[in-house]
């Protein structure tokens, strides 16, 4: 081969090999699947049955209330293919098996519990955990609290002394909260700047019950729910409450999936 040829060859090939322009940073939107299920110490149906039951719903965090202590979780995720899991210590007014319990299905780091107090059965307590959907960092509670008014109970323990230390900029409570859309205690912590996703949903929760799915005629209404903080600039896009023909417990489970812009807006006092 003429060398003017080979030099040439060889000059292209070189050009071709060197760095190439920068991927674009994603402006995709973060799309988190939650859940919340008070299971009654899974009184009527195995972890299994839970399991296959939220399936469907390609969940990536599951809070559960009053969940069993040791592998019920886990066993519940090994049909999930969710492997990662956090059981709290406090059992709900210290009965037997009301543990909270977070299920994911990335991993979990700085996992805490905090005992709130107030008025009513105590202790009650949430559970907390951090995981990255995306590449993002969630923080991620949950919850079995009882009901009350806007200053004496847990819902304001929560609102004024857990929450307000939290520094992940992106956040989701769930839980059993014993108390209604509209409540005083619902209240605080939404005047603590968490938004239920019955809202974006535009479903009247008036008309609907979370409790008891066992006997509609002992209902209480809806007071399992899911927030998120507004500062973070979230939406709920899909969601509701789970009727299933058989229930699985005397709570009805609900879900949503929630959307948290990649990037956060300023706020006036951080710019």
């Amino acid at each position: 081969m003429n060398p003017m040829k080979l030099l040439l060859i060889v000059a292209i090939s070189l050009c071709g090999t060197g760095p190439g322009p920068a991927a674009p940073v994603s402006d995709k939107p973060i799309q988190v699947r939650v859940a919340s299920y008070n299971v009654e110490f899974s009184r009527s149906a195995t972890p299994e049955q839970i399991g296959a039951m939220f399936k469907p719903y390609q969940l990536d965090l599951i809070g559960f209330d009053e969940a069993p202590d040791g592998d019920w979780t886990s066993r519940v995720g090994e049909i999930l293919g969710m492997r990662y899991t956090f059981v709290g210590k406090i059992s709900s007014a210290n009965h037997k098996d009301k543990y909270k319990t977070i299920l994911s299905r990335t991993p979990l780091e700085g996992t805490e519990e905090y005992k709130l107090t107030g008025r009513g059965w105590n202790p009650a307590s949430v559970v907390r955990a951090v995981t990255k959907i995306d590449g993002v960092s969630l923080a991620f509670y949950s919850l079995h609290i009882c009901k009350s008014n806007a200053t004496n109970g847990h819902a304001h323990d929560l609102a004024t002394r857990v929450l307000p230390k939290e520094r992940t900029e992106r956040v989701i409570v769930v839980g059993d909260f014993n108390n209604q859309i509209g409540d005083a205690a619902m209240g605080t912590i939404e005047t603590a700047g968490f938004r239920p996703t019955w809202n974006d949903l535009q479903m009247d929760v008036s008309k609907e019950f979370t409790y008891n799915a066992q006997d509609p005629t002992k209902n209480l209404g809806v007071i399992d729910h899911i927030l998120f903080n507004t500062s973070a600039g979230a939406r709920a896009t899909e969601g509701g409450i789970i009727e299933l023909d058989k229930p699985l417990s005397d709570h009805k489970p609900i879900w949503a999936e929630i959307v948290f812009p990649r990037e956060l807006k300023e706020t006036p006092a951080s710019q």
